[in-house]
This record gives C-alpha cells, structure tokens and sequence, in this order.
C-alpha cells in the first residue's frame, strides 16, 4: 500500500467513467482499458491514456487479467480498480495484482474467495450470531431426516440441489404430503444435471424483500455501514430500480441489519467497499443473503443520502489510510431513487433492443445526476450488458423524490431503440410501489405489457382515433393503387408514410 499516482480501471461504460472522474478530483492520473468495440466511447475519451486490449468479445479483452497487469507495468501504473462486473470479484486477478506489486483497489483475494462460495460464507458467519434462513448447512440424502427437518422448519420449503444451478434440482414443496415426491424429484433431476443427487432444504420466503446494506471497511480493522438499499424491484433477478433508505425498515431494523452487515464483514476480515444482501420476509424478519466484494451498481443512492463518494474512500482505503468518520457521524440525508437505463425492450418480455442513439439528451437540474458511459450516435454492442445509464434523483422526502424521478424521465430524450424508462415510470406511478407494500415479485403480480400504452387525454384519444382511419383509409388507397399498376395502369404513388414523419 502508498499513495496512488496512476491508476488503471479495468472496465468499461458508466462505472469506468464514474471512476476516473473521482480519480481525477483527487488528482491521479487515470488509464483506460478498452476493447475495438469501444474504441471511441467516452472513458477512453476521458482517461489521461487509454490502451485497446483486444477485440469485442469480453474473453478476448476485458477479462484479459494477465494482459491488464501487463499494461499497468508497461504505463507506471500503481494500482488497479476492477468496478462491477468482469475481474472484480475473481480472487486469482486480486492476488495476481497485489503480487504484481500493484494496489488492488477492493478487497483482500481471500475475502473475495470466502464471499464468492455461499456455502463457505455461511460457514464463516455462523459463529457470529447472524441471521440465516432455517435450513441445513450441508447435502442431505437421508429422506427421513429431512422430512423431520422440513417439518420442523415449516412448510412451504425449498429443495435445492447442492451442486446446482440455473433452477434445476430444485422444488417449491407446499405441504407434507408432498415432500417425499418433491424431494426424489429434486434428487433425480440432480443426479441427471450435476452427476450428484445430494440436495439441502431451506425455508421458502413466500413474499421477499431485497434488502442490502453498504459497508466500509479499512486495514486497521474498523468497519461501519452507510445504511440500507432497497431492490425488490427485478427482472430476471435483476435489478431495475433502487432507493435508499427502504421504506419498510425503521431506525431499529436499520441498526440490527448494520450490526449484522459489520459482522458479516468482520468474519472475513473485510477491507474496502461491500454489500452486504439480505432476504426480508413479510413480518420484516431478514436473513443473510451473501456479500458482493465489491462497488455496487446502485452505489449512488448510498451517496446522496450520506454525503460520502464511495469510490473516494475505496482509494483511500486502497493506500491505507483509516477511515475518516465513524458510525456516529454518519446521518442519512433525505431519499434517492436510481433507475437502470436498459436498451431493453418491456413490451417484449425486456429482450434487448440494441441499435444506434439517433437522440440522446440527459436531464439535468437540482438532485438530478447521470451515471452513463454513451453520446448521442453511438451504438449499443451486443457484447456486453446491454445498460446505457443510470439516472439518479435526491430530495428531501420519498414523495418528493418520486416525482422529480418522474419529471426527469419525462426529460430524458431516447430514440432509436427501445429503452426501460417507460416501465420504471409505470413502476414509480403504482400505488403498490407508493406505499413501501412491494416485493421481488412485483412484475409478475403487476405488470404486463399492455399497461405501458400513453396517458392520452381525451381529446388526444379522439384525435389518434382520427388519424388511424385516415391512415388505414390511406394504406387501402395505396394497395388499390399499387393493384391498378400490376394490371398495367399507371403508377400513383400514395403519401401516407410521409404524412406521418
């Protein structure tokens, strides 16, 4: 560890942007990496210099960790910061930087490993009095003993294959008489998919909540956590919309889910920025999830509710200073919303929707800020995760957050491809979402396509009305046209497409 001159970020998009902009406020020199795809994107634009790795594809670039080192050794670099995603949580890149003789800017390679297995975390913070779903902590083939178990869990319950992944060996069991089907079913389709039919139980959390909580840790064993992030609102189990504080958690919940984040991070002698994730059922009870090693995406709700730039204090944390505040000085300020920006498509079950930014203009204003690594023209690549920005708003209230997000989409100018902003309006006008009652299964319960189809007026309905028989009467007009030509009349060419422009 020692001060940081140059530093490399060895990423892509928005969080490489949102990093050296930091870096650069504290004056040290950054360095881009990128890939052909990205060639004039606006961090290589950005970064002091800026070194092309390869070609599109992540294995053939950004994931290139020997050739990253490499890069920093040829350009006197002095430490590396991995943002999300990509290297960021591989253990084998963190000791490989740190035995380079560089400053990984996270975590220790052993927390990231202890983190990475959810197994090997729940080992290591059992002894530290946390919550955890009931469950086992080991593969049960023993049906009997299950069965005791689940009964004495309470049902419903959930069957999981202990190699497993990707849904399969895994059963939702309702009631008792079902268990003994349930449990070989789930045996047999892990046999099949991994070679191995052990499989564990947990308790099934019927309505869950997503909740996590931000820690700071340095090298001189000082943890505190900067309160809790809200993100229940996921599709495919990602997230879309974020806020902090939670709705739901009161000042005593907030300080028993700290407490419980600063021992997760104690049990493997964290250091850096982390989350830690929690599952929170109906009666507000939470359970230890897992713990990313690393910045989140969300990160930025944190920061405009505690004044603190995480990215700042992960650099400062990398060169060994000790934290600068305590727990006590830590106070939440008002509410922040961010909502993820995807080239996605929510009328078509959220496919990506990748294209040209034929218009791309940001809101601005007071508690207005924009994370985003794009500029008007450019293209999305379908290489990689297919998130164009990230628009984040603060005020002093949650209602009063809501509605200036609201206005600020209402103010971000998109075409050319189909975005997400129109399904994280929807989400922020429902009154499930208003009132805190929401939870991970929010789409499935609310939403369908449907329900994204403008607020006409209805003047304006009266009017669309109009136009659409003009323009089917048009359509008929120009077959008719085009019908006449084939039997060799002559060629009138209707206007109707020109109309519309």
């Amino acid at each position: 560890m020692g001060k940081i001159n140059k530093l490399l970020v060895a990423n892509r998009g928005e969080i490489s942007l949102r990093i050296m902009r930091t870096a650069k406020e504290m004056g040290i020199k950054t360095v881009a990496v990128y890939s052909e795809a990205d060639r004039h994107a606006p961090h290589v634009k950005f970064a002091d210099e800026a070194v092309c790795l390869g070609p599109p594809p992540s294995s053939q670039s950004y994931l290139l960790g020997d050739k990253i080192i490499e890069v920093c050794k040829e350009l006197g670099v002095d430490a590396i910061h991995p943002g999300y995603g990509f290297l960021s949580e591989n253990a084998t890149f963190a000791k490989n930087v740190t035995d380079a003789g560089l400053i990984f800017v996270g975590p220790s390679p052993e927390a990231i490993e202890v983190m990475g297995s959810k197994l090997a975390a729940k080992n290591a913070v059992s002894k530290y009095d946390i919550p955890m779903v009931p469950g086992t902590d080991h593969a049960i083939t023993d049906i009997p003993a299950a069965k005791a178990l689940a009964k004495e869990i309470g049902y419903p319950i959930l069957v999981k294959a202990s190699a497993g992944g990707g849904g399969k060996g895994m059963r939702i069991v309702e009631a008792e008489e079902e268990f003994e089907e349930q449990m070989q079913r789930a045996i047999s389709e892990a046999q099949s998919a991994f070679g191995d039919g052990a499989v564990f139980i947990e308790k099934f959390i019927t309505s869950p909540k997503h909740i996590e909580i931000q820690v700071l840790g340095d090298t001189h064993g000082n943890i505190v956590y900067l309160f809790e992030r809200e993100c229940s609102v996921q599709r495919r189990h990602q997230k879309v919309i974020e806020e902090a504080p939670s709705p739901v958690v009161s000042p005593e919940m907030r300080k028993a889910m700290g407490e419980a984040a600063v021992k997760v991070a104690k049990a493997c002698n964290y250091y850096g920025a982390g989350t830690v994730e929690f599952i929170v059922d109906e009666d507000l009870n939470f359970y230890f999830l897992e713990m990313n090693t690393r910045l989140q995406v969300e990160h930025p709700v944190t920061e405009m509710i505690s004044g603190k730039d995480l990215v700042k204090e992960q650099i400062h944390i990398a060169e060994g200073h000790p934290l600068p505040f305590t727990q006590d000085d830590l106070k939440i300020n008002g509410h922040s919303f961010e909502v993820r920006v995807y080239a996605e498509d929510p009328r078509n079950n959220f496919l990506p929707d990748i294209g040209t930014l034929t218009t791309y203009r940001r809101p601005f204003g007071p508690g207005i800020r924009v994370d985003d690594g794009f500029e008007e023209g450019m293209e999305i690549p379908i290489y990689y995760d297919p998130m164009i920005s990230k628009l984040i708003v603060h005020d002093e209230t949650r209602e009063k957050a809501i509605e200036k997000m609201i206005q600020a989409i209402n103010d971000y100018s998109i075409s050319g491809i189909e975005t997400t902003l129109t399904f994280c309006k929807f989400v922020l006008k429902h009154e499930v979402f208003r009132s805190g009652k929401f939870d991970t299964k929010f789409i499935e319960k609310y939403f369908t396509p449907d329900k994204l189809d403008p607020d006409w007026t209805a003047d304006e309905q009266k009017l669309l009305a109009a136009l659409a028989v003009h323009v089917v009467e048009e359509k008929k007009q120009a077959i008719r046209n085009f019908n006449t030509t084939q039997n060799g009349t002559s060629r009138v060419r209707s206007n109707w497409k020109s109309r519309l422009r």
